[in-house]
């Protein structure tokens, strides 16, 4: 018999925070694989065995492995439909939903890094996002527009992405906190589902620097 328990593999202080968010969203539960980083345990044999990468978030179900953060969000959120936060595959919304939620991973993110690295920008023709200027005006749009979610009225796992990445390049000074920005990482990170999750790492990160002493 295929085992059905879902394992989350996971970091304090890592990407995989926004899917303990989108795991609080969706309110299922769990099994929940802590790895430090910081104590190398993402390099044990053990966990390599399970992601060869060493990478979280990575998700364990029916023995078939997840990883990739927006992979395992859109994951997620079609394995528990009834929590309404991913389109159906007939909603219109369904388009948005895939494009913004690939472009975070794809074009957002390496811009971003890129660009705080100081590394010589790529030909606009060869870049995989084009350039530094034009990802940042997509996404300051996006967010001008997002009334008061990312897809429109309605929350969707999108938002648990889009929201925790924008706390998160803000909170590093790589990305401007427009008036905008900010309203909408309020929006996002007010929720009970991000408190607890915060409020949840918060307390793993004191448990781990205890025992480090």
């Amino acid at each position: 018999m295929t085992d059905d328990r879902l394992v989350f593999h996971y970091a304090p202080q890592s990407r995989a925070f926004a899917i303990r968010v989108l795991l609080e969203e969706l309110g299922v539960p769990y099994d929940l694989d802590v790895l430090d980083i910081r104590g190398g345990s993402h390099l044990a044999t053990g966990y390599l065995a399970v992601n060869p990468l060493g990478k979280v978030p990575a998700i364990s179900h029916r023995g078939e492995l997840v990883t990739e953060q927006a992979a395992v969000a859109l994951y997620l959120a079609d394995l528990f439909p009834a929590a309404g936060l991913a389109p159906a595959f007939d909603d219109p919304k369904r388009a948005p939903y895939l494009r913004w939620m690939v472009f975070y991973g794809s074009s957002f993110e390496p811009a971003l890094v890129d660009h705080a690295m100081q590394r010589p920008p790529l030909p606009r023709s060869t870049a995989p996002y084009a350039d530094h200027a034009s990802v940042v005006a997509l996404v300051n749009a996006q967010v001008e527009r997002s009334a008061p979610y990312w897809l429109g009225e309605r929350f969707s796992a999108a938002d648990v992405l889009w929201g925790t990445a924008l706390a998160w390049v803000t909170g590093f000074g790589i990305f401007e906190k427009t008036p905008a920005v900010a309203a909408y990482i309020e929006r996002i990170t007010s929720r009970p589902a991000w408190r607890k999750a915060q409020a949840d790492e918060a307390a793993l990160i004191a448990a781990r620097d205890a025992a480090a002493g």
